[in-house]
C-alpha cells in the first residue's frame, strides 16, 4: 500500500509542475480526472473565421507536414460529410457546446512559414516561441509553432509537451490586437515516453504495450495528440479567462481535463477501447481527410459534465 501511495503522490507532483504559459499538455497523460467541472471566467473565446497558420521550425519531411496539414483541414465542418465516421470534424464539434451566446469559430488552414535552418538556433525560450508565432497572421488567427525533433525548447519534456498563449500584434489605428498561438514539439528522440504516449512505452505508471501510430510516425502522431489538446484549449480559453478549472497559471481545459482518455473504458495506463486498422494494426479513433486516421483526446462536454470520446 505504501508503494501505491508513493506512486500516486509522484503523479500528483508531476501534475503540479508550474507552467508560465496559459496551458500545457501535461506529461501525466496516464492520469484522468473523472469529474472535471470547467468554469467560465467571462473572457473572450475564439469566434468567427479563424486562420490556422503553421510555422515549421527545423527540418520536417513533406510526409510529416502532410500529417499535420491534413489534420487541420479535417477540423472544418465543411469536411464533415466527406469524412468517414467517427471523424475529426465530429470530434471538433464538441467545442461548439461552449458557444451558447457567441459565434462559433470556423477554422481554415492559413499560411505556412518554414524555417528549416533554425534562424534562432536550436535551443529556444518562450520569448523565441512568441517571436516565431508572430510570423503568422496578426488577427483572427491561431499561429502554431512546430519544432523539429532536434530542437530543444525551454521545459520541453521536463514540464510540458506543448503550450498555448497569446501575443499582441502591431498597433493599428491606436488599437493593439491579440492573436492566439500554440507551440508543439516533436518528441520522437527527446521524450517519446512522456509526450508521445500511448505510441511509446511510458516512463512512469503502468507499463502497457505501446500502440501502433496511425500514420506510422510516433513523433508526429504524438504531436497531433498534443496539438489537438491545445487547439481545444485555445478555442475555449484563448486569453486565460475563458473556460478552465483550477489555477489560471496551469489550468485544466477542454481536453487536458480529460487527460489520458481516448476511448471508452480508459483507465490509468490504458487509452481505452479504440479502432484498429486491420492491415497495419494501428490504433485510432478518428477519420480525417485524404484517408487519414488519427488518435484524438477526449473532450469535456459541458452539456453532460463528462469526458466525451468518439469511440
Amino acid at each position: 500500500m505504501a508503494s501505491i501511495a508513493l506512486f500516486f503522490l509522484h503523479l500528483l507532483f508531476l501534475l503540479s509542475i508550474f507552467q508560465s504559459s496559459l496551458a500545457t499538455r501535461r506529461l501525466t497523460e496516464l492520469v484522468q480526472n473523472s469529474s472535471p467541472l470547467l468554469q467560465y471566467h467571462n473572457g473572450a473565446l475564439l469566434t468567427g473565421d479563424i486562420s490556422v497558420n503553421l510555422i515549421w521550425y527545423g527540418n520536417f519531411k513533406p510526409s510529416q507536414k502532410a500529417i499535420i496539414t491534413d489534420f487541420i483541414t479535417s477540423l472544418s465542418s465543411a469536411t464533415l460529410k466527406s469524412q468517414i465516421q467517427p471523424s475529426v470534424a465530429t470530434w471538433w464539434k464538441t467545442t461548439d457546446k461552449y458557444y451558447s451566446k457567441t459565434k462559433k469559430p470556423s477554422l481554415r488552414l492559413g499560411k505556412q512559414v518554414s524555417d528549416p535552418d533554425c534562424s534562432l538556433g536550436k535551443s529556444l525560450s518562450d520569448k523565441h516561441l512568441l517571436q516565431l508565432a508572430a510570423k503568422g497572421e496578426p488577427t483572427n488567427a491561431v499561429n502554431i509553432v512546430l519544432t523539429a525533433k532536434d530542437v530543444a525548447v525551454s521545459r520541453f519534456c521536463s514540464g510540458r509537451c506543448g503550450t498555448h498563449g497569446h501575443g499582441s500584434s502591431s498597433i493599428v489605428k491606436g488599437k493593439s490586437n491579440k492573436f492566439a498561438y500554440i507551440w508543439v514539439g516533436n518528441s520522437e528522440t527527446q521524450c517519446p515516453g512522456q509526450c508521445a504516449w500511448p505510441f511509446h512505452q511510458p516512463i512512469y505508471g503502468p507499463q502497457g504495450a505501446p500502440l501502433i501510430a496511425p500514420n506510422n510516425d510516433v513523433g508526429v502522431d504524438g504531436m497531433v495528440i498534443n496539438l489537438a489538446t491545445l487547439l481545444a484549449g485555445t478555442a475555449t480559453n484563448p486569453f486565460g479567462n475563458g473556460y478552465y478549472q483550477g489555477d489560471a497559471g496551469a489550468p485544466l481545459e477542454a481536453a487536458s481535463s480529460c487527460s489520458g482518455v481516448y476511448g471508452k473504458g480508459a483507465y490509468p495506463g490504458y487509452a481505452g477501447d479504440l479502432l484498429v486498422e486491420p492491415t497495419t494494426g494501428a490504433s485510432f479513433n478518428a477519420h480525417g481527410t485524404n484517408g487519414r486516421k488519427y488518435l484524438l483526446p477526449a473532450l469535456f462536454d459541458p452539456s453532460t459534465s463528462e469526458c466525451s470520446t468518439l469511440v
